[in-house]
């Protein structure tokens, strides 16, 4: 059993979360009991995810996409009201970590899925972008089926069908950084999501860029955290996978 206010004073540390500008509030979003016994993690807190954790039995949910992005309407109506209502009849806390897990340089998203892809040695190149280099090329298909088998889910690959070696990625929806990783002198782009013009940007900037899902690529964040605070805290930990095919 673990206090609530420690859980969140380590991870609100853990990830520095002060240091990012953020698209919503990053730590405690609802506050449920004080003890943690239990913590489940998942990507988005969804309906699906909050009654998945009520039922487990879980103190605190921890996710990646939380509530309260900035830009939406505020009132906690409808859909909104009725995972926050959910939440709060159980007492189960949530604590999100956007940004913060995706940049942090052991525990975040990018770092996770360049241990998933084999890239050990992987750093951060500019910002959120990642990269890592093969020590031998491979086809554009090697590496799309590389993806396919570390993510359990089949890429959408645009762009030239030329060998390449040095890999570039970053999770969700990153797809606009594609110029940045073609002006790094990468081979290829993974990121989560595509937009129409992304197709056109990977042929004219001449690099292949891998669409993997954005849920996919940012599974590992949370279960990272998820694992060190089990271990620190001495509490259950589960990832919970709601599948999403975005």
């Amino acid at each position: 059993m673990a206090e609530l206010k420690d859980i969140v004073a380590y991870c609100d540390q853990r990830l520095d979360t002060g240091a990012f500008d953020d698209y919503c509030p990053n730590g405690l979003q609802v506050e449920g009991r004080e003890q943690v016994a239990s913590i489940v993690s998942g990507v988005t807190a969804s309906q699906a995810l909050v009654d998945a954790a009520v039922a487990h039995g879980a103190d605190l949910l921890l996710v990646h996409h939380g509530y309260f992005w900035r830009g939406e309407p505020a009132p906690l109506v409808g859909m909104k009201g009725r995972r926050v209502r959910a939440l709060m009849a159980s007492g189960l806390s949530l604590l999100a970590y956007h940004l913060p897990l995706d940049a942090h340089p052991e525990l975040g998203n990018n770092r996770q899925l360049g241990l998933i892809l084999g890239f050990a040695d992987a750093a951060p190149v500019d910002g959120l972008l990642w990269g890592g280099e093969l020590n031998s090329a491979i086809s554009a298909g090697d590496l799309a089926s590389r993806v396919a088998s570390a993510l359990g889910r089949a890429p959408l690959a645009v762009g030239p069908d030329n060998a390449v070696r040095r890999i570039a990625w970053c999770t969700g929806a990153a797809q606009g950084m594609i110029e940045q990783a073609a002006a790094r002198g990468f081979d290829a782009f993974i990121s989560g999501e595509i937009a129409e013009h992304t197709v056109h940007q990977a042929r004219e900037l001449g690099i292949l860029y891998l669409a993997a899902g954005h849920h996919a690529t940012e599974r590992y964040g949370v279960q990272a955290l998820g694992s060190e605070l089990s271990e620190r805290f001495r509490v259950a930990h589960r990832f919970i996978d709601v599948d999403n095919p975005v």
